[in-house]
């Protein structure tokens, strides 16, 4: 299931968003991240049943749009002490999106195995009739 966030800035997949901020190609200060939580607070209350794994995906993205944002927002002490001192707040946002990527590339693996010891298993049911 996708859910895609609308901007005047950008339209399209939420978890697309964070890929752009890091690259610089969406400025963090043009993201409106109470729009975003009203849209999908709408959309949660629009459909069915709740989907747990979509849900923490959003809240992650969007703390971590908010945590990029304040950061951002915070003054300056001097050039020369941000250089030495501060790392730029989007490197953390790489760490993260690195680190989801590898879990979603075990989950992936997860489940073909899991269907392929399932297949394994039907097979025994059927040879031993069980």
């Amino acid at each position: 299931m996708n859910y895609n966030i609308e901007l005047e800035v950008y339209n399209g997949p939420y978890d697309l968003i964070l890929d752009l901020v890091k690259k610089n190609e969406l400025d963090i200060y043009d993201i409106e991240i109470n729009l975003i939580t009203s849209q999908f607070l709408e959309y949660i209350k629009a459909v069915e049943e709740l989907n747990l794994e979509l849900t923490s995906d959003f809240i992650v993205m969007a703390s971590t749009l908010l945590e990029i944002k304040s950061k951002m927002l915070l003054p300056k002490q001097t050039q020369k002490e941000d250089e030495e001192n501060e790392e730029d707040p989007r490197d953390e946002l790489v760490q993260k999106l690195l680190e989801y990527e590898r879990f979603k590339k075990v989950t992936e693996i997860l489940m073909e195995q899991e269907k392929y010891e399932m297949k394994s298993f039907l097979n025994l049911k059927r040879i031993f009739h069980i």
